[in-house]
């Protein structure tokens, strides 16, 4: 059953880090009112938008007495500790740890690779950094590598990537997967653990959020 909840509003596009948060609403069973940004439109910048976030990026939490709440994390902690059932950043103490750790692994080593490529390649990014496409694509030949390093570290047979029960982690996993296919970087085929990891997690209604 989907909780819908008001005195705040969602703003969020096309990207991955909304979708992280998308992903992570979903599986809480929770609905808030959205409120798209429309990137080819420029709206990220306009100055409305800009007072809500000086950096231009989404997704953005806005609630009625005006408080706003950025980073994609920092929103799902948010919803998280609102409504802690069906917990999804751990209860025990090594649970939490093992959540954290994974996430922070597939952010650092798989998810930021992918980005890089982007980052370095895409000419929606040309006006936000200087970019090296040479560093893009040496970064685009790593990946695979990233994720059979993935690959190897499931070889205890878990289902998830930080145990037993779906968690943050796999949600960054995902998000990290939806990423690399965008930019034609899918996961390679073949893998043991992490192909079926992959089915297991798509399979989920959370994957079209």
């Amino acid at each position: 059953m989907t909780r819908k909840i008001d005195g705040m509003r969602l703003y969020r596009g096309d990207g991955p880090n909304s979708y992280r948060v998308r992903i992570f609403l979903v599986e809480k069973g929770l609905e808030v009112p959205l409120e798209l940004v429309d990137f080819a439109k420029n709206e990220h910048r306009a100055p409305d938008f800009l007072k809500l976030n000086s950096l231009g990026q989404i997704p953005v939490l806005r609630f009625e007495d005006g408080t706003v709440l950025t980073e994609s994390v920092a929103v799902c902690r948010y919803f998280e500790a609102l409504h802690p059932e069906r917990p999804l950043f751990g209860v025990e103490p090594l649970e939490i740890g093992r959540i954290d750790m994974w996430s922070r692994r597939v952010e650092l080593e798989i998810f930021a690779t992918i980005g890089n490529v982007a980052l370095h390649s895409d000419p929606f990014f040309k006006d936000r950094l200087t970019q090296f496409p040479a560093f893009a694509e040496t970064e685009r030949k790593a990946v695979p590598d990233k994720w059979r390093w993935l690959d190897r570290e499931m070889a205890d047979g878990r289902p998830f990537l930080a145990g037993e029960r779906f968690s943050m982690a796999d949600i960054n996993g995902m998000v990290a997967s939806w990423l690399g296919e965008v930019f034609g970087m899918p996961i390679p085929e073949g893998l043991p653990h992490v192909g079926p990891w992959n089915d297991r997690v798509r399979s989920r209604p959370s994957w079209n959020a």
